[in-house]
């Protein structure tokens, strides 16, 4: 699968949440996400901008739990990338077996997402701990498709909700990261 995304900070979430109701975009899902990143023993991921995580979500009651591998950005616009994702049972688990083969946890980072639907987007706007507000806008497309017309429409669909500046193609991780370095 490719993921088309792209990201741009956000002011407010409650006057986004207002515009996003004013197109007619449907709130999905409410979900605390953590995400545990690592690190291969091969390749520095920081320097060929991939990333292999461990996600946990929680909605209510359901708890979930997905390794994903996200290969490097494809284009110099978005966070357009391939990404590879299955659902496994334990996180510690899964942690461990990463660890005993080389692997290493690079930083842990947690999130509060509001999910929405609009055509066939889906749009996230996302409070993450130690962050600004975010909004996340993405199309997923199967491997091979042209993503062109796909990023055009998502650049077309911050411009119908205001936004025209604060796109971001850094990751929440490298976001956090930048942060603590420069402290």
């Amino acid at each position: 699968m490719i993921e088309v995304e792209v990201k741009a900070k956000i002011d407010d979430f409650s006057l986004m949440e207002k515009k996003l109701g004013e197109i007619g975009a449907a709130k999905t899902k409410k979900e605390f996400q953590e995400d545990i990143y690592f690190n291969s023993p091969v390749v520095d991921f920081a320097k060929t901008d991939e990333a292999l995580r461990i996600r946990t979500t929680k909605e209510n009651d359901d708890v979930n739990i997905f390794i994903t591998y996200k290969g490097p950005k494809i284009d110099s616009k978005s966070k357009t990338r391939k990404e590879i994702e299955m659902s496994i049972e334990e996180s510690q688990k899964c942690t461990d077996i990463f660890e005993a083969v080389g692997f290493r946890k690079v930083r842990t980072v947690r999130k509060n997402r509001q999910y929405y639907s609009y055509k066939n987007f889906e749009i996230s706007l996302d409070d993450i701990e130690g962050l600004d507000p975010y909004m996340e806008i993405e199309i997923a497309l199967e491997d091979g498709e042209d993503y062109s017309n796909a990023q055009k429409s998502i650049f077309e669909l911050f411009e119908k909700l205001g936004i025209r500046d604060g796109f971001e193609r850094t990751s929440y991780l490298e976001l956090l990261e930048n942060l603590n370095n420069n402290n």
